[in-house]
């Protein structure tokens, strides 16, 4: 997989949150994780100058540089970041540089800004374009919870991208009750799937209910033989007792069936190509679904025992919401 298709830690679609900036005069801190695109209007300006859709600081007029502190979502491993210099052209960082580090619980911006915070730097100090998704691959496979960027001297970015995998606290999810072992909070990935025209295949394990159609999996009308399907590698390999399958917002567009199989497998898979010839056992027979609504099966479920992937099989085409994989650890990961 390309990094970029990987989830947005730091998104506030997550709980991304920006906790501090040193500078934000013409434009918010905030604005970095918001979840849509940014945007341009000509016309618009505040009582500071002219309105721009990121996070925009001064004009510096003496040495040092600028900088804000995030807190991801979701911790994780980082796999790549965009630095998206969108519709700044005049006003950009000639540079940027990224540090990450690794704290559990609420922290005040003052410990993070403090020498207590064990600051890796994931990023060297690296030129940006503007008007331009910069794109920086990265390779540390450390598991880390904030970032802090800087920018070299001054300017502004439209939005910032952490592409990376979840690595959940296992410990405070089995405190939680039962768990969703395909959720991406649970550390679960959408690998592959047959087609994502009109919407990701990824939204399928986002957390919390899907906000609209655009919000779940939609694929495109399909005029010839076969069906659509989409593979996510689960968080941990364990056993599953419940699926519910949520087709909320599809009314005219909905899958007229689903089906699920499950496999075990250690290896990784990057394509549809790669997952084609896996073990697949069926979990879930062809079971009709219905428009806008969630489907539970629980006593329809065979049990093929451990599982660390599942495939979801639409008929023919369509678009699902959500999907909820509920089950157990494997003995050997408690």
């Amino acid at each position: 997989m390309e990094f970029t298709e990987y989830p947005d830690l730091a998104s506030e679609r997550l709980g991304g949150r920006v906790l501090a900036a040193n500078d934000e005069f013409f434009a918010p801190k905030e604005n970095l994780i918001k979840l849509s695109a940014p945007v341009f209007d000509e016309d618009k300006f505040t009582d500071r100058g002219k309105w721009m859709d990121g996070w925009e600081t001064r004009r510096r007029r003496g040495p040092g540089h600028d900088w804000c502190i995030l807190q991801l979502g979701l911790p994780g491993r980082i796999r790549g970041v965009v630095v998206d210099t969108s519709f700044f052209r005049g006003n950009f960082p000639e540079h940027a540089s990224i540090e990450a580090c690794s704290f559990e619980g609420a922290l005040p911006p003052e410990t993070l800004e403090s020498r207590a915070a064990q600051w890796i730097e994931i990023l060297p100090k690296s030129p940006l374009r503007g008007d331009t998704k910069n794109l920086f691959a990265t390779a540390l496979p450390d598991r880390f919870t904030h970032l802090r960027l800087r920018i070299y001297p001054d300017g502004g970015i439209a939005r910032l991208r952490v592409h990376g995998e979840v690595l959940p606290d296992w410990a405070a999810l089995l405190r939680g009750g039962e768990i969703d072992l395909a959720a991406l909070a649970s550390g679960g990935l959408v690998i592959a799937s047959s087609d994502m025209f009109f919407s990701s295949c990824g939204n399928l394990i986002l957390p919390g209910a899907s906000a609209a159609m655009y919000d779940g999996w939609e694929t495109r009308r399909r005029r010839g033989p076969g069906h659509d399907w989409a593979v996510i590698r689960l968080g941990a390999r364990g056993r599953i007792y419940r699926v519910e399958v949520d087709t909320s917002f599809f009314k005219g567009n909905f899958p007229e069936s689903c089906s699920l199989e499950s496999c075990s497998s250690p290896g990784e898979f990057a394509d549809e190509t790669s997952t084609v010839h896996l073990p697949w056992r069926e979990i879930l027979p062809r079971s009709a679904l219905r428009a806008d609504a969630r489907h539970v099966f629980e006593k329809e479920l065979q049990s093929p025992g451990e599982a660390t992937h599942l495939r979801l099989n639409i008929y023919p085409d369509g678009g699902v919401a959500r999907l909820r994989a509920f089950g157990t650890l494997a003995a050997k990961q408690k």
